[in-house]
């Protein structure tokens, strides 16, 4: 199994609402903001190459909004989906399967595009997208506090050409592919799925938005984008633990610098982030 790291460039959040409860003296010490409260974050997904497959997880925030949208988010930076699949040796004909950990804009907007006649199709012509029955229907039928989060143009269209499977939602983890399991969580947003990926003698958790940034390490540390944060505290919890415990490797999705990092129970009991990287050790 090979892994390599897919940076789509970056965007701007607001800081109040990336971390929550949590006072900006404390976490702007962290993660500086801008005039207008906004931070920048990063949107990192993960090529698997397993076999006869080439497994693409989430797919950035995609270039089809409007300019108008776009300036609320202000994506910037020079890695681009395109170019980074480009840089591993892969075009989008050979991205055989998308798993796209929620559908919020963020994690699947690379999924569909325009073609030439301006009609929305799937990017990856040849690929199955990965999805669950719960998510789904959450996506579709969105609280009012997610309903800006998911923008149906980056999904449906998937659905109507056919190329849309469901993974059964279990409450334990289950395996998905040989060295690959599937985590369901609740508190970000309705069965997220988290990977946990064994390769190369590592066990590897790809944490998309349950804990999106190293930052986000300290349990009440939790987005308020979160629709059952205390929820979220339990999930996190359970997953430091066992990371600490295990020597688990955490790929934080949205943290602006670093990709990889690892934790440790200090002196106190307490669980601290011992190790940053860029690139896999």
């Amino acid at each position: 199994m090979k892994l390599n790291l897919i940076p789509t460039g970056f965007l701007k959040l607001d800081g109040g609402a990336m971390f929550g409860i949590v006072p900006k003296t404390l976490w702007q010490r962290q993660q500086p903001a801008d005039e207008k409260n906004l931070c920048t974050w990063a949107m990192r997904c993960l090529l698997i190459e397993t076999g006869e497959r080439k497994i693409l997880v989430d797919c950035g925030f995609g270039d089809k909004q409007d300019a108008k949208w776009r300036s609320f988010f202000e994506p910037h930076g020079e890695d681009s989906l395109m170019k980074s699949l480009a840089a591993n040796g892969c075009s989008p004909d050979d991205i055989t399967d998308v798993f796209l950990t929620h559908l919020h804009f963020d994690h699947c907007g690379g999924a569909v595009k325009y073609d030439e006649k301006n009609n929305l199709v799937p990017t990856f012509p040849n690929a199955t997208y990965w999805s669950n029955e719960r998510q789904w229907d959450a996506a579709m039928n969105p609280n009012e506090k997610e309903r800006a989060s998911f923008l149906k143009e980056n999904f449906v269209p998937l659905k109507e050409a056919g190329v849309v499977q469901f993974i059964p939602v279990k409450d334990e983890i289950v395996e998905w592919l040989p060295g690959i399991s599937i985590q369901f969580v609740y508190g970000h947003t309705e069965a997220m799925m988290v990977l946990h990926i064994r390769a190369g003698g590592k066990h590897l958790v790809y944490c998309a938005d349950l804990m999106p940034s190293s930052f986000h390490i300290s349990l009440p540390w939790v987005m308020a984008y979160d629709i059952r944060p205390l929820v979220t505290l339990q999930e996190k919890e359970w997953l430091l633990e066992n990371a600490a415990a295990n020597g688990w490797i955490l790929i934080f999705e949205h943290d602006p610098a670093e990709a990889f990092g690892r934790v440790e129970k200090d002196e106190k009991g307490r669980i601290k982030l011992t190790e940053k990287f860029s690139h896999l050790p």
